[in-house]
């Protein structure tokens, strides 16, 4: 087995919680799984905390592939531990006109609901070269160096362009240009997002428009994108692809970011990634040959935690970090990797 697809159980996977299900010694219930089922829903409804790592992973080794669950696999809860029941112990199909066997009495029907997570829209993102803004604010009301929420900023979108009275736009700022940590290449610009405004009047060209929100301090020069809403919800998707890259960059600036946080990863459509996506955040170990006897070429990675896609472009993405054990750097790999 491999070892990230042992840590893809522990952080999917909870197996005991403070509070157990069952009375010590109990048989445990049996759960046939739903379809729409993941293992965080699965892990929240029968152990309370998808997050926690457990201590005894080792008796779920029989799910190598965190996302390797299908209708009708069952599962055995105890209070401890989750197990799937091999082929072996589950009952064979039942053929046309014959009575199907009774279902134990503990059978959960419920479906678990998808695993999701809350972004607020304050992630940024890497502006790629071929994202071209619908327009900038070109001056304030009064030439003031900075405006907020309710104040009047005037932008280079008129009739020309299509654009109606009451027509809405996200405002962001363009930060410095990242370069990928190992091949040096400019990946794009980060981004932040500032607020949004609304127009309220309209010349062929130009038009005026007024400040509906602001999170950060606004000026000329900040650019234009359609409106999108701030606060949305991620589902966790499972991806049929094998997934490699790097954490290139952070939205604080800061070298050492933790569960919580945001990065940005050189893997985007291209690479097959979609918003949902979980990937694990590893590090490569250095043998030291002077205490091996026989050179090494390489030792198992260190996994660091999770995170998920939240925002998605051609070539880059934005991941929210779900968990972490130590602290994750710019230049960190991300993977996931799928049985063989």
């Amino acid at each position: 087995m491999q070892r990230i697809s042992v840590v893809g159980l522990m952080l999917l996977m909870a197996v005991l919680s403070s509070q157990p299900v069952f009375a010590q010694g109990e048989e445990p219930t049996v759960y046939v799984i739903q379809k729409g089922d993941t293992l965080w829903g699965l892990s929240q409804r029968f152990l309370q905390d998808p997050y926690y790592w457990p201590n005894l992973w080792a008796r779920n080794q029989s799910i190598t592939n965190p996302h390797f669950i299908f209708p009708g696999q069952r599962l055995r809860v105890y209070p401890d531990r989750i197990e799937v029941e091999s082929p072996a112990e589950t009952p064979a199909p039942v053929a046309p006109g014959e009575q199907p066997p009774v279902a134990p009495k503990k059978t959960v029907e419920e479906v678990s609901q998808v695993k999701t997570f809350t972004v607020s829209g304050g992630e940024g993102f890497l502006m790629e070269k071929d994202l071209k803004p619908e327009g900038f604010i070109v001056s304030t009301h009064q030439g003031r160096q900075m405006v907020g929420e309710d104040d009047i900023v005037y932008t280079d979108i008129g009739k020309v362009h299509g654009a109606e009275v009451g027509d809405k736009f996200s405002i962001y700022k363009k930060m410095g240009a990242v370069s990928h940590p190992v091949t040096n290449l400019i990946l794009g610009y980060k981004v932040i997002p500032l607020g949004t405004l609304q127009l309220s009047e309209l010349e062929e060209k130009v038009s005026k428009a007024i400040v509906t929100k602001s999170f950060l301090e606004i000026g000329a020069g900040s650019f234009l994108l359609p409106y999108q809403s701030r606060r949305t919800e991620v589902a966790l998707k499972a991806s049929d692809k094998e997934l490699a890259g790097y954490i290139v960059e952070t939205l604080t600036g800061k070298q050492a970011i933790a569960s919580g946080d945001i990065a940005y990863l050189d893997l985007g459509r291209t690479q097959g990634v979609e918003v949902g996506n979980m990937l694990y955040i590893v590090r490569d170990v250095v043998p030291d040959q002077k205490y091996a006897l026989d050179k090494i070429d390489k030792l198992p990675v260190e996994v660091l935690g999770a995170l998920v896609v939240v925002g998605l472009g051609e070539h880059t993405s934005t991941a929210l970090v779900v968990k972490s054990i130590d602290a994750i750097y710019r230049g960190d790999r991300v993977e996931l990797k799928k049985n063989r």
